[in-house]
């Protein structure tokens, strides 16, 4: 706990049986209260090893649902289990797990509602393998969001996050893709309604066991984050309206 706020870790795995013992071994078990594990109908061990690491929180899908879907279960479990702060950390060893207590301060703090650890605060991006393109494409996409949003934000593309209840409870999740966009709608949610967004800088890994999206899965992602950020901005000018932006869209069914 941290300031008599409940932690709790959710990681949306997906084939992460070589990866997911390093990253729980690194989560800081001082303030974090429960970890859940969501696996998206892998068909390698990952189970298996949530299970010989003792977490007692696994959900297992039938079928896969996607990033997004796989989220969107996360995120209700933490909150039945009655999460004040979540965090999201990938179990593929990407990010650093020990920043855990950083973000979760900055919310159990009450200064902010979402923390982002970001890759390209400082110079870890590139050093830590970030394939140059994908480097490229974050700026520019980036660059388009804030403008567009109104933020100042460093990177909206990073998979390591925090919460707190009131965001996850107000956001109408279920209106978002179930595909890796989810991510971004989601952060275009959190400006829309108000929500103080902070970050800090996140050293990152690229490896062979790292999880990343191939290039074509890539540009299709790219293309879902501009339609957002457009959909943001024609909502603002009244010109639409869209259900991700609608305080009386679909939340977590709890």
């Amino acid at each position: 706990m941290l300031h008599g706020k409940k932690v709790v870790v959710v990681m949306p795995a997906y084939h992460a049986e070589k990866t997911l013992v390093m990253t729980y071994n690194d989560i800081p078990f001082d303030v974090v209260d429960d970890v859940v594990l969501v696996d998206d109908c892998s068909s390698d061990n990952t189970v298996a090893v949530g299970k010989k690491l003792g977490i007692k929180n696994i959900v297992v899908h039938e079928k896969n649902t996607g990033y997004g879907g796989n989220q969107k279960t996360c995120y209700t479990q933490a909150l039945k289990l009655g999460a004040d702060i979540v965090v999201m950390v990938h179990p593929d060893y990407q990010y650093a797990p020990r920043l855990i207590t950083a973000m979760a301060s900055m919310i159990a703090s009450e200064e902010y509602d979402c923390v982002l650890a970001s890759r390209v605060l400082g110079t870890g991006a590139l050093k830590g393998g970030m394939p140059f393109y994908k480097y490229i494409s974050n700026r520019f996409l980036t660059l388009a969001e804030n403008l567009l949003l109104g933020e100042k934000i460093s990177e909206y593309h990073t998979g390591y996050r925090a919460f707190s209840k009131k965001v996850l409870e107000t956001l109408p999740l279920n209106e978002n893709s179930d595909d890796f966009v989810f991510d971004n709608q989601m952060l275009a949610q959190t400006a829309w309604f108000g929500f103080k967004i902070g970050e800090i800088s996140c050293p990152t890994k690229y490896f062979e066991d790292a999880s990343s999206i191939n290039f074509k899965r890539s540009v299709i992602y790219g293309f879902g984050v501009l339609g957002t950020a457009m959909k943001f901005k024609l909502q603002k000018l009244g010109l639409k309206r869209y259900p991700i932006f609608n305080s009386n869209g679909s939340k977590l069914k709890l």
